[in-house]
């Protein structure tokens, strides 16, 4: 009597389980990107003779609101990252449960870029030394979210005429 009891509470217990699993909501990666230019004309633009500044430091400062189903928090963080051979810089965030990329209104997230100190001796003078101007573009298929900042610039010390 006690197993036919078992086996019906068991039976039962199996048709209350959902027949297919719902697939788990997986948060994008999130990287944020930038570059650092050296503005031979001094003229805040990309010239001919400007060129990607290797070796600047630049500081990164993101405030990403993450929604769950019952709160709402606010994540903050600095970082500080040197850029590249190509004058590029980048932060990569891992997947972080409730951040989602900004595609709406709804969501409130930022980054802004700051230029810290230049390593090159001929190009050293800031020109933009902050941006928040972002363009956020999100691949579903990949599950990447990039914020990519507007350019930052140096300038050299002396404006060369003869340059521009």
């Amino acid at each position: 009597m006690d197993s036919a009891i078992l086996f019906v509470v068991s039976c039962l217990l199996a048709l209350s389980l959902p027949s297919e699993v719902e697939p788990r909501k997986v948060n994008p990666q999130i990287t944020v990107m930038g570059i650092v230019y050296c503005d031979t004309c001094s003229n805040n633009t990309f010239s001919r003779h400007s060129y990607f500044l290797p070796g600047a430091e630049v500081r990164i400062d993101c405030k990403f609101k993450a929604i769950s189903p019952r709160t709402i928090e606010e994540i903050e963080f600095s970082v500080n990252r040197t850029t590249d051979k190509h004058g590029v810089y980048k932060l990569e965030i891992p997947s972080v449960d409730g951040i989602e990329c900004a595609r709406d209104e709804a969501i409130e997230s930022s980054c802004r870029a700051s230029l810290m100190w230049s390593t090159s001796s001929l190009c050293n003078v800031p020109g933009y030394r902050t941006t928040s101007g972002e363009i956020a573009v999100k691949s579903r298929r990949a599950n990447l979210c990039i914020y990519s900042l507007s350019a930052l610039n140096y300038r050299p010390s002396r404006r060369e005429n003869w340059l521009c």
